[in-house]
């Protein structure tokens, strides 16, 4: 195994309305995702220290990014957001390592700055029950 920098991803799609993957890396400029699991805490009083319990996986996500009304670039893909209520799938690869999952956008909100950009950062959450699990 090798370190390795964040450079390079060869996979950043999101599915449009229509469930159709489209490929908007070049539109992204960066990205946070997790994979929490939620616990329990099951400490009884005869404990000095937490015991817990592993529940539910999940998923989040925020894609961040720069305005593109090209066809199927960005503002295609997410311009439903607010009027559709579908399920989307996000693929991540990084290293040959990735991560799909079935997300449900929340938002899509564009910031102009003072400066000038006009900017996007969806978040997005995990819909259908399935693990996320790296391939």
């Amino acid at each position: 195994m090798a370190k390795e920098s964040g450079l390079g991803w060869t996979t950043c799609s999101v599915d449009d309305s229509s469930g159709t993957a489209r490929a908007i890396k070049n539109d992204v400029t960066h990205l946070q995702f997790a994979t929490p699991r939620a616990v329990q805490d099951i400490t009884g009083i005869d404990k000095s220290a937490m015991e817990r319990l592993l529940l539910l996986a999940d998923f989040s996500v925020t894609l961040n990014g720069v305005f593109n009304d090209a066809a199927n670039q960005s503002h295609d893909v997410f311009k439903t957001v607010p009027s559709t209520s579908v399920t989307r799938t996000i693929t991540l690869a990084v290293s040959g390592q990735t991560l799909a999952n079935e997300v449900l956008f929340t938002d899509y909100p564009l910031t102009r700055s003072n400066s000038g950009e006009l900017t996007w950062a969806v978040p997005g959450v995990l819909a259908d029950g399935t693990v996320p699990t790296w391939t």
